[in-house]
């Protein structure tokens, strides 16, 4: 891809992960400010008229329905057969939204300042 753009969202969220051991506190009931970042791609025929990958205005549905949706819920319960793990919730974004953005080339999530898990196709 010769572009790439990317917008960063922010919502907090509670999740509690499957399979650990009884003291890895990730197993425990617990919440993180998550961060999420959509990348898109093209290439120099790929952009549009004006010359964007996609107007970042273009990402307010993903907005409003990130705050709807999913801000300030349990990632158990929204994330139905998948241990809401940030790697999981990568994947679990990108498939959700690429049909709504067919550049989408990549999500990032992090669960704290300076962790990230990235999902690209």
């Amino acid at each position: 891809m010769a572009f790439r753009i990317s917008k960063e969202f922010h919502f907090s969220a509670s999740h509690r992960l499957e399979g650990l051991a009884p003291e890895h506190p990730c197993g425990r009931l617990h919440g993180h400010n998550y961060i999420v970042e959509l990348e898109l791609a093209a290439r120099d025929e790929g952009l549009d008229a004006v010359g964007f990958v996609r107007d970042y205005g273009d990402l307010g549905d993903f907005r409003k329905w990130l705050d709807a949706e999913v801000d300030h819920r349990h990632l158990n319960e929204l994330m139905e057969g998948l241990n809401p793990t940030a790697e999981h919730m990568a994947r679990w974004l990108y498939e959700r939204w690429s049909p709504n953005y067919p550049e989408l080339s990549g999500v990032r999530v992090s669960e704290t300042p300076k962790t990230w898990a990235e999902y690209r196709p």
